[in-house]
């Protein structure tokens, strides 16, 4: 089987009870019997998990907390998004996937500027220049300002300020991010421009 473009196989996995799970590699939503297990020398149980992917192969820990790593990445993929900009985004819905929440809201405050940027606005303006931009040229549905203020402010938290983000703040910010980038790259490209 393929993992990350690199063939695995794995020896002797054992059949252990099924375990339902969202795969933090692929992203697929699958169920596995298939892996191995770690016993407690002082008390005999399996007390670790290791469940392989019947999409990809890869291997999913679980501890006995029921943690899970590589845990799932947060929100959705979104098409027709430029290379850099998609790997940003990807990059804080791992962040956030990984509890790692004042990574992620610094990463959507850069987003916003990189979709400005990749708009056509200069580099190396304020932060509000950017917001500004994406304003005036229509890239902003309506009543979503406060929202892109929202992420702006997050930002300026998590940048200038010692308080840690929460698993709240980075979720609603790439929710509105997804629907933001959906907006200028994915759905104008759905359905043909009139000739």
């Amino acid at each position: 089987m393929n993992f990350f473009g690199i063939g695995y196989s794995w020896k002797n996995p054992q059949t252990l009870s099924a375990r339902p799970f969202v795969c933090g590699y692929c992203g697929n939503k699958v169920s596995s019997e298939k892996g191995m297990e770690n016993y407690d020398k002082s008390t005999g149980r399996a007390d670790c998990f290791i469940y392989l992917c019947p999409s990809c192969n890869g291997p999913t820990f679980f501890s006995s907390t029921r943690d899970q790593f590589p845990s799932p990445v947060f929100g959705n993929p979104v098409s027709n998004v430029p290379k850099d900009l998609n790997q940003l985004y990807n990059e804080a819905r791992r962040c956030t996937g990984h509890n790692c929440y004042t990574s992620s809201v610094l990463t959507c405050r850069k987003i916003l500027m990189n979709i400005a940027v990749s708009l056509g606005a200069n580099e190396g303006l304020r932060f509000i220049e950017y917001v500004n931009f994406l304003a005036e040229h229509g890239y902003i549905p309506p009543n979503g300002r406060h929202w892109v203020d929202h992420i702006r402010k997050k930002g300026n938290e998590a940048t200038h300020e010692i308080e840690l983000m929460e698993s709240k703040d980075a979720q609603e910010l790439l929710i509105f991010v997804e629907m933001l980038l959906k907006f200028i790259y994915e759905f104008p490209n759905m359905v043909q421009t009139p000739t």
